[in-house]
C-alpha cells in the first residue's frame, strides 16, 4: 500500500509538470505572435517565430524557478508569521522585479544572437506582456496556497503581551477591542477584563487588521464580535455600541465618521 501511494503521488507530480509545460508552450506562442507584426497570422509576411518561442520557453522556465524560490522565501520569512495585503503585495512586486531583471539580459542576448538591432518598442511590448502573463500565472498558481497559509496563521496566531515581567498570550477571538486613553492602549477581553498594554494603535492596526479587526477611529480598534448595536446619527455618522462594556464605561460607545462609514459597514457585513 505504501509503494502504491508513493507511485500515485509521483504520477500526480509528473502530470502537473506536463500540464505546466503545455501551458508554457501555449503562452510562449501567444506572446510571440503578438510582439511582432510579421508574427501575426494575418500578416502577408507571416513567419513562424521559432527562435523567439524557444527563447520564451527557456525564459518562462527560468521565471517559474525564480517565482518559486521567491515564494518559498516569503513563505519561510513572512507568510509563516502573517499573511496580509502588505506581504502579498511585496511578494508580487518583488517577483515582477526579478522577472524584469531576468528579461532584460535574455532579450539583449537573443537579439545579439540573431544579429538584429534592438528596438525599444518590441522590447517594451515583450516586457509588458511577460509581466502581465507572469502576474496572471502567479495569481492562478499561488492564490490558493496563500489563502491556506492565511487561514493557518489565523488558527495559530496569538497576541503576545509583556507586562510586569510576565508574558500573556491571547487568542485573537478572546479580544473584544482596544482603546487608547492618555497615550495608553488598553485591551478589553470578551469576558470584560481590561489589560494595560505597551502597544500603540498604529502597530495594532498593522498587525491585526487582517484578523477580523477594524480601526474604527483614532482611539479604537475593534473586533467584529464586539459590535452590539449600530445606529445612524447626525452628519451621516454611525454610533456603535461595543460589548462588553469596560469598567469605566468609557469607549464602549464609539463614533464612526462619515468618511469611514462605508468601509466599516462593508467590513462588518463581510464578517457575518
Amino acid at each position: 500500500m505504501k509503494n502504491f501511494k508513493k507511485t500515485r503521488t509521483l504520477t500526480y507530480k509528473n502530470n502537473d509538470w506536463v500540464r505546466k509545460f503545455i501551458l508554457l508552450i501555449f503562452l510562449s506562442l501567444f506572446i510571440n505572435h503578438l510582439t511582432s507584426y510579421d508574427s501575426f497570422p494575418t500578416s502577408n509576411s507571416y513567419t513562424f517565430p521559432l527562435l523567439p518561442t524557444i527563447t520564451s520557453l527557456i525564459t518562462a522556465t527560468l521565471i517559474g524557478i525564480i517565482i518559486n524560490i521567491n515564494f518559498k522565501n516569503y513563505e519561510k520569512k513572512h507568510f509563516s508569521k502573517t499573511v496580509n495585503t502588505k506581504t502579498i503585495a511585496y511578494f508580487l512586486i518583488s517577483s515582477l522585479v526579478y522577472i524584469t531583471l531576468l528579461y532584460i539580459p535574455v532579450y539583449v542576448l537573443t537579439i545579439k544572437f540573431v544579429n538584429q538591432k534592438i528596438e525599444f518598442y518590441y522590447f517594451l511590448i515583450g516586457l509588458l506582456l511577460t509581466l502581465l502573463l507572469s502576474f496572471i500565472a502567479i495569481v492562478l498558481l499561488y492564490s490558493q496556497t496563500i489563502y491556506k497559509l492565511y487561514k493557518l496563521t489565523l488558527s495559530k496566531a496569538k497576541l503576545i503581551i509583556k507586562k510586569g515581567g510576565k508574558t500573556i498570550m491571547l487568542d485573537y477571538d478572546d479580544i473584544a477591542y482596544f482603546y487608547s486613553e492618555n497615550k495608553i492602549v488598553y485591551l478589553i477581553k470578551i469576558n470584560g477584563e481590561s489589560i494595560t498594554t505597551n502597544f500603540i494603535l498604529n502597530q495594532i492596526e498593522e498587525d491585526l487588521i487582517s484578523k477580523s479587526f477594524f480601526r474604527a477611529n483614532r482611539q479604537t480598534v475593534i473586533h467584529y464580535k464586539s459590535v452590539h448595536e449600530i445606529k445612524n446619527i447626525e452628519n451621516n455618522k454611525l454610533s456603535v455600541s461595543l460589548l462588553p462594556k469596560n469598567t469605566s464605561n468609557i469607549n464602549s460607545e464609539i463614533t464612526i465618521s462619515r468618511y469611514k462609514k462605508k468601509a466599516f459597514l462593508n467590513w462588518f457585513e463581510n464578517k457575518q
